[in-house]
């Protein structure tokens, strides 16, 4: 009968005691990482019964490789060893430790997702290079894989600097370049390589043992992933790497990875080849309220101060006084998946000043309007901003949306919103034929205009003539109608002023599905002087209606009213204080 040997003392298995530490909340972790940690102690327990194996000395080994053969760069880590992190080194220990019975690696796609700065980076490139000279792959294909070179090259040019850094690597590995036009990393022992490529590229057949895949969030489609996981099939220990922030796009790639991530973790799909590191807050978390929920979302926090808690304070700082920015520190700094690339308006605060109340029994009341004609197909918006005649009462948004008849159900597919169904539920009107027929929303303004007393009427003035034209051939009488510029100059007061009566309290809405759909999609420009505009181009979707609504409130700042002598007094204080 073989002699029984002890386990190793679990501190020589940092991958475990790591797991073990997080599940017993010595060390602050969220909710996936809290769920792959105690995967992996039940793995422990438990795998053997489902044909799993825990290499330690494997484990050991991957870890040991990072320590002794590669070196870090930039700053004040120039040239230092590459010592993980104790969240590093599960990830690495997870990953080269865990084989099933048939002797090869466990797991084959690994998805990590940390906030920025946390060496995320640096993490994905050593595993390239260790799977470059020391995993025993005989004419290994290692790639750092992006949509477009240049992405591709950013995660590739830290294994080349950790080359240059290393003694045991420069003298057995051969470059092809040099600096930053290296783009080619040769083990000729081996007959393996190591090079950036992208779906660009036009290069067919790739079969890598590792692919890198870099920024998975800022993927629009699942090309270059299934271009690296087609190629696996002929390795036996292939694995795919991906590294990402939290995104925006919940269409995309990564999004899809994020939540099937979780569920594997949770348990709730079982993936015996999945690793998952998914760093996230807690339910009910405020990172803007309270430091001690940081380390969730930024792993190095806790042993290096990465990406420092200084840097952090001064985005929170800034974040908490600019909406603006408040949606890219929580996705960038906090994990936390947000609704557009650089959203306006986050959320949490649009969704704060929503409250109840029936537009309908606001008649007779004084208001402003922003009008955002379409071009031809587009959504046309109209925003009332309708006064508060008592003391503390806020300024209620009236929105209308419009959208042509025909093709509506392609454009739903196109815009990938229900427009069909948001028709059904009121919210958006249609007008005959292809293009938006500017004398049903003329009727609609003339009418509205009656039912609340509008003083003014801000519109864009590029698309407006055809129904002023039409007003007047029609003789229909409307307020004032105001042009109101959309360039940085023109638009940015009307962005202050709307950001600040919505902080304050001052501004509410009432739910409206094409409206809250505008706001969450849209995204601030900035000129060199600090001027901000509403940009389309790079909004994720529609924003006509969040662009009529700033009009709108541009026009509480008007000094120029016609209608009444005392509006400006009314305007700058509308309940007499």
């Amino acid at each position: 009968m073989p002699k029984k040997t002890k386990p190793p003392p679990i501190s020589e298995d940092t991958a475990t005691q790591y797991a073990l530490e997080v599940v017993e909340g010595k060390i602050v972790a969220g909710p996936h990482v809290r769920a792959q940690c105690a995967r992996h102690l039940k793995d422990i327990r438990e795998g053997a019964k489902r044909g799993l194996v825990w290499n330690l000395e494997e484990s050991k080994r991957a870890q040991g490789f990072f320590a002794d053969v590669l070196k870090l760069n930039g700053g004040d880590f120039e040239g230092q060893s590459f010592s993980l992190l104790p969240w590093q080194k599960f990830v690495v220990g997870s990953l080269f430790g865990w084989y099933g019975v048939d002797g090869y690696r466990r797991f084959r796609v690994a998805y990590i997702e940390t906030a920025k700065g946390s060496g995320k980076s640096p993490l994905a490139a050593g595993v390239g290079m260790k799977g470059l000279v020391a995993d025993s792959e005989p004419r290994a294909e290692i790639y750092s894989a992006a949509t477009k070179k240049d992405q591709a090259m950013i995660l590739f040019r830290d294994a080349v600097a950790m080359v240059d850094q290393s003694p045991e690597l420069s003298t057995r590995l051969q470059k092809s370049g040099t600096g930053e036009r290296c783009w080619n990393l040769a083990y000729m022992a081996q007959g393996s390589f190591f090079r950036p490529i992208s779906s660009d590229d036009g290069q067919s057949g790739p079969r890598p043992h590792i692919g890198l895949i870099d920024e998975l969030h800022e993927h629009k489609t699942n090309t270059v992933i299934e271009m690296m996981r087609a190629g696996t099939k002929s390795r036996r220990q292939a694995l795919i790497f991906m590294i990402t922030n939290a995104g925006h796009d919940r269409m995309g790639p990564c999004w899809g990875y994020h939540e099937y991530g979780a569920k594997v973790a949770a348990g709730d799909v079982v993936d015996e080849a999945f690793f998952t590191f998914i760093c996230s807050l807690d339910e009910g978390d405020d990172p803007f309220a309270d430091e001690s929920c940081w380390a969730k979302a930024n792993p190095s926090l806790q042993d290096a101060d990465l990406p420092g808690i200084k840097y952090i304070r001064e985005q929170v700082v800034e974040a908490k006084g600019m909406p603006s920015k408040e949606s890219i520190v929580r996705r960038l700094n906090f994990c936390q998946w947000t609704d557009a690339e650089s959203p306006w308006i986050s959320g949490e605060v649009w969704r704060g000043a929503q409250q109840d109340f029936d537009w309908q029994d606001l008649r007779g009341r004084r208001a402003v309007a922003g009008l955002d004609l379409s071009s031809t197909t587009d959504l046309t918006g109209l925003v009332f901003l309708v006064e508060p005649i008592e003391k503390g009462e806020p300024w209620k948004l009236v929105p209308f949306a419009w959208a042509p008849e025909i093709e509506l159900q392609r454009k739903e597919d196109t815009d990938r919103v229900p427009y069909v169904r948001w028709k059904a539920e009121g919210y958006l009107d249609t007008t005959p034929g292809r293009a938006i027929s500017k004398r049903n929303v003329l009727q609609k303004l003339s009418a509205m205009c009656e039912f609340f007393d509008v003083l003014l009427v801000g519109y864009d003035r590029w698309r407006i003539e055809d129904l002023l034209r039409m007003a007047s051939d029609e003789g229909i009488s409307l307020p004032e109608m105001k042009p109101v510029g959309q360039g940085y100059k023109d638009f940015s007061p009307a962005i202050e002023t709307f950001e600040r009566m919505l902080l304050n309290g001052e501004i509410v809405h009432a739910g409206h599905k094409v409206l809250d759909w505008c706001m969450s999609n849209a995204v601030i420009e900035q000129d060199g002087a600090e001027n901000r505009k509403l940009s389309k181009d790079k909004a994720t979707g529609r924003i006509d209606l969040a662009v009529a609504a700033v009009m709108a409130a541009g026009l509480v700042n008007s000094t120029e009213p016609s209608d009444a002598d005392d509006f400006n007094d009314f305007i700058h204080n509308p309940v007499g204080i």
